[in-house]
């Protein structure tokens, strides 16, 4: 018999692609203003793939390889991997050079727990402060994540899943917590990545979206806390497959 998918619970309410500018100048040994953009884009574009796990942790990056990769010079390679460095996506290691980030499974597992911290207070806050629209607007990609998990497709899962924590972080109305927060989900976000791929994670986060969704629309600040605490938060029988995948799979600090 052919097994079927879980239906997911609702409510009722190219690689080497990487374009940069080419009219990029130095003057006088000044970095410009459209070499600046050209270091942004590069971050940007490193940081994507860190993210997406196509950078592993601990990989190495050689400034001359990626000069000749992306075709720029050596001073916007150096910038981009000054910004990564001082968010903690990467790592110096002396005389081995620069890596990818690796953290130790103690600093994972704390960064998860304050990263539950941080989303279980938006999610109070927009239980206050959401406005329809934005409330609206969640259910939308909700239904987008719906269909991702029915095509069978954790990568765009993925993404469309931090689209939906982008509007609660949105709909919280705050500066300093969002702000936080979607730093602290940057230096996580290839193991976030690897728990998206655990069995029936997808299916779990469409059923924790719904209650998170329905208590802010409920106007119940402290049910939205705990159901984005609790969505986030590794516990369990959850944080004991997470950690057994990650000596396989990607780079652990020992």
């Amino acid at each position: 018999m052919r097994a079927t998918k879980a239906r997911p619970v609702t409510s009722k309410a190219g690689k080497g692609a990487f374009q940069l500018n080419q009219d990029a100048v130095r003057i006088s040994g000044v970095v410009t203003a459209r070499q600046a953009t050209r270091s942004d884009e590069l971050r940007d574009h490193l940081e994507a793939m860190i993210l997406d796990g196509r950078l592993a942790p601990g990989e190495r990056l050689d400034e001359m390889e990626l000069s000749r990769r992306f075709g720029l010079s050596r001073t916007p390679v150096r910038e981009a991997i000054k910004s990564l460095l001082a968010i903690g996506l990467i790592e110096t290691r002396g005389r081995q050079g620069t890596h990818v980030a690796l953290l130790s499974i103690p600093a994972i597992i704390e960064m998860f727990d304050v990263m539950a911290s941080l989303e279980g207070l938006c999610a109070k806050l927009a239980a206050r402060r959401a406005t329809p629209a934005e409330r609206a607007a969640m259910r939308a990609v909700h239904e987008d994540l719906v269909k991702a998990y029915e095509a069978g497709d954790p990568m765009n899962f993925y993404k469309i899943n931090q689209q939906f924590h982008d509007l609660l972080y949105e709909a919280a109305h705050t500066h300093f917590i969002a702000e936080q927060t979607i730093q602290l989900r940057r230096r996580i976000g290839a193991y976030r990545l690897r728990a998206t791929y655990q069995p029936g994670r997808m299916l779990g986060t469409l059923t924790e979206h719904v209650r998170i969704m329905d208590a802010i629309d409920a106007g119940d600040p402290d049910a939205a806390q705990k159901a984005a605490s609790d969505h986030v938060q590794l516990l369990g029988d959850q944080l004991t497959d997470f950690i057994s995948s990650l000596p396989q799979r990607i780079g652990v600090a020992q």
